[in-house]
């Protein structure tokens, strides 16, 4: 018999998410994510639903399970999550990372919040709604994919080019939302991710030519030219643009009118920037801003030897209705005379991603948060980041990234843990986003 109340089958199957372990560290070999399929799979393994995996490497699987809807005309939904998660130091936990210990109604360890949770809620959720007979008009797919952590080329990205008919839905919703505004007026503010901004990554090259370290006078040395350049990158200030996203956010966070002024006015906004606490200055700037961030520097091959050749790998957020061109005029704007010296080793251009918020699905995300937290009010937002939502909007599916958090993690502070130290979850955190994806998937799909 299924309990009522849901958290402590929740607690638990996150606590078994964090104790697998599944490391990515970028490198293929990582990520180990067939260990939590074989976790999840056993545990939504019942009558009426299909189970599939798919493993892009070995090691490296994502669990897909749908529950046909029966009308194939119904609108479908994704519940998506990962299994991965990133490297820690246990030097700067106060709990091991990887023993999810349950303390004060607290859960530690990595991956609480990015995404374990939510992965193990929205499974939860699924169990529950097969063990009342839930029988849905729409399709009900829940995915818990490999490598987000990294790109997602062997989870999300890699099942909508190899097995799109896998996942392929109306809509999906996947992380990032839920927890409350630490500012505005009224009852609480829940940020829903409707946007997200476009990758833009390079790998640059930059050469000079040898000689001996012993006498540099006069030398053309590439590491003391990368070093100019990400100096350049890293004062750079492209400028503020206001988009139609970020306007819906500022206008929904229940803020004063002095405060939506200065938010939606890109000369003020400048001004205010600094005055903010960093935090939410942060990601006030990543909304607003295309951000550029020179992140890995290699150059050279030993300590007597003037360098050749140096790298610089350079992290890129573009905003919606940016192109790839407009990004290398960026570019060659920061970095002046030096520009003509880069080579393009290696780059990425994905186009930002946005879902409208006039859909049916929103629409039910509002009624059930409102009847869940009391007087909530949905507030849409970009990312500054990226989910595996990027991957399915542009096959024209709407993406949103929700969940719910109790009063003990707000948005703020969630954002703060992520690949942090002293990654939490507090168990009300955990039973509200069960309730929410069972409530969901009744008022959408039945």
């Amino acid at each position: 018999m299924v309990a009522a109340d849901p958290t402590a089958e929740v607690t638990d199957l996150l606590q078994r998410l964090i104790r697998n372990e599944c490391v990515n560290d970028g490198t293929p070999e990582s990520g180990h994510e067939s260990r939590s399929a074989d976790l999840l799979e056993d545990y939504l393994h019942a009558p009426g639903v299909t189970l599939r995996r798919f493993a892009a490497l070995p090691g490296r699987e994502s669990l897909v399970v749908r529950l046909e809807g029966s009308d194939p005309k119904a609108p479908s939904l994704l519940l998506m999550g990962h299994t991965d998660v990133v490297p820690v130091n246990p030097d700067g936990w106060t709990h091991d990372p990887f023993a999810a210990t349950l303390e004060d109604g607290v859960v530690w360890g990595r991956g609480a919040v990015d995404m374990l949770n939510l992965t193990a809620s929205m499974a939860v959720a699924l169990r529950r709604l097969l063990a009342s007979g839930f029988r849905p008009r729409g399709t009900l797919v829940y995915a818990a994919v490999a490598d987000e952590e990294a790109a997602g080329v062997y989870g999300a990205e890699w099942l909508v080019a190899h097995e799109p008919d896998a996942i392929k839905t109306d809509y999906v919703i996947t992380e990032m939302g839920g927890a409350r505004l630490p500012f505005g007026r009224g009852g609480p503010r829940l940020p829903i991710m409707v946007a997200e901004k476009g990758g833009a990554g390079l790998l640059l090259r930059v050469k000079g030519s040898p000689a001996h370290a012993s006498m540099p006078y006069g030398t053309d040395n590439a590491v003391v030219k990368a070093a100019e350049i990400v100096h350049r990158l890293a004062i750079f200030r492209p400028p503020a643009r206001i988009h139609e996203v970020w306007r819906l956010f500022v206008e929904g966070a229940g803020l004063s009118w002095p405060a939506r002024r200065a938010l939606t006015s890109a000369r003020v906004l400048e001004r205010v920037l600094p005055t903010l606490p960093v935090g939410i200055a942060r990601f006030i700037h990543g909304c607003t801003h295309t951000t550029i961030a020179p992140t890995v520097l290699h150059g050279g091959v030993k300590i007597n030897v003037i360098a050749d050749t140096a790298e610089i790998q350079v992290d890129i957020r573009k905003l919606p209705g940016e192109s790839r061109d407009d990004v290398h005029r960026m570019l060659a704007h920061a970095i002046g005379d030096l520009w003509r010296e880069c080579e393009i080793v290696r780059e990425i251009d994905r186009a930002a991603t946005v879902s409208p918020t006039n859909t049916p699905l929103y629409e039910v995300i509002a009624q059930v948060s409102a009847k869940l937290v009391p007087d909530a009010r949905l507030v849409p937002y970009i990312f500054p980041a990226a989910t595996d939502a990027r991957f399915l909007r542009p096959e024209g599916v709407v993406g949103y990234g929700f969940g719910l958090m109790s009063e003990r993690i707000p948005f703020d502070k969630l954002f703060s843990m992520f690949h942090g130290n002293d990654e939490h979850v507090d168990q009300e955190s955990l039973r509200l986003s069960t309730e929410l994806w069972v409530q969901i998937a009744r008022g959408f799909l039945a």
